[in-house]
């Protein structure tokens, strides 16, 4: 893929909606029917686009194409804990506020930000050499 075709913002827009297409008809199909609450579905979503949000950027930019370098196990174990991380830290926000009788959008706001802080920092955990100098 051309990553000069479109911006780092089309590029992340295009794979979010995707991915939120996806998610949403795994929801319907599957989830919904399986027994999955409404109030929950939002963890497949929020699950699907993680991933999306973080590699997007690390793919894009130029000063992080040595990620790509590192054994296809080490890239896998990332995805894995990434996804792994979106899906518990989402259910875990939800779990802890679905009873407060909170709107729904806020809900989803607060499992959003749960689970991509989650999944980012475990990215970053077995990372961090690849953000290391923007600290400096």
């Amino acid at each position: 893929m051309d990553k000069e075709a479109l911006p780092r913002w089309g590029w992340l827009l295009v794979g979010l909606f995707a991915t939120a297409m996806i998610a949403n008809l795994l929801n319907f199909t599957v989830l919904g029917p399986a027994g999955l609450g409404p109030d929950f579905q939002v963890v497949t979503i929020i699950t699907a686009m993680s991933p999306v949000l973080i590699y997007v950027g690390v793919w894009y930019d130029e000063d992080r194409q040595h990620y790509w370098e590192q054994p296809r196990e080490h890239i896998i174990g990332d995805v894995l804990f990434v996804i792994v991380g979106a899906a518990l830290g989402s259910a875990l926000a939800l779990v802890a506020i679905v009873g407060f009788g909170l709107w729904q959008i806020l809900q989803d706001i607060i499992a959003m930000g749960a689970g991509f802080m989650l999944s980012w920092g475990l990215f970053w955990w077995r990372n961090p050499n690849l953000y290391r100098y923007e600290a400096e």
